[in-house]
């Protein structure tokens, strides 16, 4: 087996001594190279360094409000008192409606009361009025048929007519038989009157 011849010990001793330089170099100019850097930084370095200058205080602000801002306080708390008395006076006339509608409607429940009162009234006294001229025509009726014509001739021939027109009709006749022509004739105008406004179909 062949080895390798060895290298002269001159050259590693050579090459050991370029290394070294070559580091050397490189470290130099690293070291260069850092110096020239932290010397532009120190201005900046110092000023961060350097205490802080400390500003005058500001006073605070205060918001004043302006005129216009004031102006339109104001109205809008006028408006609000406006709607606030409006509100009020609506309420009031609301419960004023409500205690005429109460009011109305009392009257027209008495009025409605009243009205069948007064038709009852008016019935009751239709009634009675019908009995008395029937009992007085019955009372007529059996009196002398001469004093009935004497009574007739001083009626007004609408309300004799009206007695004449219920009686039978043989007690009529005599009646009639003692009148005047006149009396008679205007007796018998409003009874004939009175039917001729009757329908006959």
């Amino acid at each position: 087996m062949t080895r390798a011849p060895a290298s002269p010990p001159g050259r590693s001793r050579a090459r050991r001594p370029r290394r070294s330089f070559v580091l050397a170099t490189i470290a130099t100019l690293l070291l260069g190279s850092a110096a020239l850097r932290l010397g532009d930084a120190g201005p900046v370095l110092a000023a961060g360094l350097a205490e802080p200058e400390t500003a005058p205080e500001a006073a605070p602000q205060v918001c004043e409000g302006t005129s216009d801002n004031a102006a339109f306080l104001a109205a809008l708390q006028e408006r609000e008192r406006r709607v606030a008395t409006d509100e009020a006076r609506l309420a009031e006339r609301m419960q004023a409606l409500r205690l005429a509608e109460a009011e109305i409607d009392e009257k027209l429940a008495a009025l409605t009361e009243a009205e069948a009162s007064l038709a009852a009234t008016l019935d009751t006294a239709a009634t009675a009025a019908d009995s008395d001229i029937g009992r007085l025509t019955l009372v007529y009726e059996n009196m002398p048929s001469a004093e009935v014509a004497a009574l007739f001739e001083e009626m007004e021939p609408a309300f004799s007519a009206g007695f004449l027109a219920r009686m039978d009709p043989a007690a009529a006749a005599a009646i009639m038989s003692n009148l005047t022509p006149t009396t008679a004739y205007s007796i018998s105008v409003v009874i004939a009157g009175r039917n001729a406004l009757v329908p006959t179909e």
